[in-house]
């Protein structure tokens, strides 16, 4: 199938969209055992977290609490015995990941701040509508479902649609482009026969006024 039949007239395969490392091969399912056991945990955890009232915030307080007083314990009992110290990994942050990490933080807002500027200025009225309607289907998703419901409902999305895309992908650009030509022969009759008799109305006021 030629680029011309592929949405967007693209070039790369799903892969490579995706980027092509780690995380295009779980999206894709190259890597099925990993990707079923993020599955297999996300939903055991959505299940404790609705069956036991668990928020995520108290969960993992405990879990930490837990962790520190087995290490704690481990340790006094370890020097006492002359045993050694429990295993754990360097935990240093270097100069250069906290840097790196600042700089992709301060540009990221700095494009959100400035995109905001130009929403708030009028001068893109795309970007504008564009936000808005996203924020409407948050706004509206998130007064159906809870954020942890709505956050595994995602993970499920991401982990499916690419792998059934990619698998299909024939079927569907050819069906989705045949149905966006003949949305744009809707849109031209529609324009020809109610727009611009409704422009010429307007004019033809303009005229007599």
């Amino acid at each position: 199938m030629g680029s011309s039949n592929r949405l967007f007239n693209r070039q790369r395969t799903v892969h490579e969209i995706l980027g092509g490392g780690l995380v295009a091969d779980v999206m894709l399912w190259r890597r099925g055992n990993l990707t079923m056991g993020i599955l297999l945990v996300t939903l055991a955890a959505w299940v404790v977290f609705e069956k036991s009232g668990y928020t995520l915030l108290s969960l993992v307080s405990n879990v930490l609490l837990l962790l520190i007083g087995i290490l704690f314990l481990w340790a006094k009992s370890a020097a006492i015995l002359n045993r050694p110290a429990p295993p754990l990994p360097e935990l240093y942050l270097s100069e250069e990941t906290v840097n790196e990490m600042g700089a992709f933080i301060r540009a990221q807002v700095n494009d959100i701040l400035s995109a905001s500027k130009d929403i708030a200025l009028g001068k893109d009225a795309r970007l504008f509508f564009k936000v808005a309607g996203y924020l409407l289907l948050i706004s509206l998703v998130g007064g159906l479902t809870d954020f942890l419901t709505l956050g595994y409902t995602s993970l499920v999305v991401v982990l499916t649609v690419p792998a059934l895309y990619e698998r299909y992908e024939d079927y569907i650009d050819s069906y989705t482009i045949l149905g966006y030509r003949k949305m744009q022969q809707l849109y031209v009759k529609f324009d020809s026969k109610f727009v611009n008799r409704f422009r010429k109305w307007i004019l033809e006021k303009q005229k007599l006024s």
